[in-house]
């Protein structure tokens, strides 16, 4: 069950941010016992890897901080931030028997225990994909409320809150359990107030139809 939560909130996490709960989950796996990474997903803590990760977080949290180019980077996020979803839920979840999440009678155990397991994988691909839609589409509307000068502020909210959940899902798994509704509300908000900003957009650029009884 921790492990579970722990793929959860490190996928939502992702959401947000593709690269901060991959370096959080590689450097701890490394440099601590707090994640024993499955034999499938031991490169997260190669050294390579972790140099990577660094280099792709650098250019995401300045890409990220520009208004116009981050909507560019929110397009090309979207395959990156589900995958690294996908990633770090299926790495999370390696540190139990998947028997412990899906059942033994799921068939879902890999044969020789090394392999990847995917139910958690493609978990984690949903999950981070969810919020990573929420956040582009509301970053578009405080672009355009605030003319761009909110990206910088937003973005850096952003980083934060994914290095925490991506942190408390690791450390304190339980706390997942009340982050992670409180990211889907959050969420929902934003989709909603989204909408309703383009609703309202849309119907002032339609011009007001001409009183018939009173001629210009």
């Amino acid at each position: 069950m921790f492990a579970t939560l722990t793929g959860l909130g490190l996928a939502s996490a992702a959401g947000l941010n593709a690269y901060i709960p991959l370096l959080a989950v590689g450097l701890l796996a490394r440099f601590t016992d707090l994640v024993p990474l499955g034999d499938a997903w031991l490169w997260l803590e190669h050294p390579v890897t972790l140099v990577t990760l660094g280099v792709l977080l650098v250019v995401e949290f300045a890409a990220d901080k520009f208004p116009a180019v981050d909507s560019v980077n929110d397009v090309i996020q979207t395959v990156v931030r589900p995958t690294s979803g996908g990633i770090v839920f299926g790495a999370g979840a390696s540190t139990v028997e998947l028997s412990e999440i899906t059942g033994a009678a799921s068939g879902a155990v890999a044969e020789d225990g090394t392999g990847v397991s995917w139910i958690p994988v493609i978990a984690g691909v949903v999950v981070a994909l969810l919020f990573h839609v929420a956040k582009a589409m509301a970053r578009v509307v405080t672009n355009g409320v605030s003319l761009g000068c909110s990206a910088p502020l937003v973005s850096l909210l952003e980083d934060f809150v994914s290095l925490v959940t991506s942190l408390l899902a690791i450390l304190v798994p339980l706390l997942v359990l009340v982050l992670f509704p409180v990211m889907v509300v959050g969420g929902a908000l934003l989709v909603r107030r989204v909408r309703r900003t383009r609703a309202e957009r849309r119907a002032a650029r339609v011009p007001e139809a001409p009183d018939p009884g009173h001629p210009r």
